[in-house]
Order: C-alpha cells, then sequence, then structure tokens
C-alpha cells in the first residue's frame, strides 16, 4: 500500500520496526518537504516488499560501484521522475537513507547519498565515508555522505 508522506504531521507508519523510528520518519518527512517545495512533487511509498524492484536497482547500483551491501533490512521504498532526474529512495530498518540521483541527461549528474538517522550509529559497511551533519526541524541532525555514480545504469 502506498503512502504519501506527510511533513507537517511526521507518522513512523511503514517504520514501526526501527528503533530510530522517530528520528527515521522525521527524516522521511525531511525529503518529502524538499521534493514539495522543490518540485511540487508528492512524496510517497511503499513497503519494501511492494517496492523490490527499486530496492533490487539501488542494491545493484551500490554494489557494482563500490561493492557495498547494506546489511539493515529495507523497510520502504520510492521511484520517481522529477524533471530530468530519476531519483530512487530506500529507508532501512538501522535508520539509514539511501537515495540514487540520476540525471536523465548525458553527462548529467549522477550520484548516491547517505543519510544517517539521529541516534543511529555509523553501519559498518559505511565506515569508509566521511559525514557531514545538518541540522533539520524534522529529523534532528542529520548526517549524509555521498558518491559519484561512474558507470550506466538503468533507474
Amino acid at each position: 500500500m502506498t503512502y504519501v508522506v506527510d511533513f507537517e504531521t511526521v507518522s513512523t507508519v511503514g517504520l514501526e520496526s526501527s528503533p530510530v523510528a522517530d528520528a527515521l520518519a522525521g527524516l522521511r518527512a525531511n525529503e518529502a518537504r524538499y521534493f514539495k517545495n522543490k518540485y511540487g512533487h508528492v512524496f510517497t511509498t511503499e513497503p519494501a516488499a511492494g517496492a523490490a524492484e527499486t530496492v533490487d536497482r539501488v542494491h545493484g547500483i551500490l554494489a557494482s560501484e563500490r561493492g557495498l551491501v547494506i546489511a539493515s533490512r529495507p523497510l520502504e521504498a520510492t521511484a520517481f521522475q522529477v524533471e530530468n532526474i530519476r531519483m530512487a529512495y530506500v529507508f532501512y530498518e538501522s535508520g539509514l537513507s539511501v537515495n540514487v540521483m540520476y540525471t536523465v541527461d548525458d553527462g548529467g549528474k549522477r550520484a548516491v547519498g547517505f543519510k544517517l538517522s539521529d541516534g543511529m550509529d555509523v553501519p559498518e559497511e559505511l565506515g569508509a565515508f566521511k559525514f557531514a551533519c545538518q541540522k533539520s526541524k524534522l529529523a534532528g541532525t542529520i548526517r549524509g555522505s555521498y558518491f559519484v555514480v561512474k558507470n550506466e545504469h538503468v533507474i
């Protein structure tokens, strides 16, 4: 079932099993607010089991680009396009959010971003990354990092 993420009344729907469910819900709402304000896009998610294709694509990019395998269980995912940018998100039980930004145009920006919910430790598989902090009214302190996607992928 698809869930429309409300960034005015933050809800843990779909994220209840996370030990940092409130912070992860705030992180998800923060993303929803960004896409609504910048692109007028309504951010929706669905259970990872129903979005297996999106989860598999994100995991495939992580594996092929950096040999990364996320240990945590995916809870929710979404994929959409705004303007000429394809986006895919996976939200994990640990509190991690992984997004893939893939500009459709040749030579466009393509990257994988990681965001850590307030209160979670850096996952062992992401220990090589340096994380910058940002404050969010919805999510507390968000720590983020990214890498540039070098190869061609279907997203």
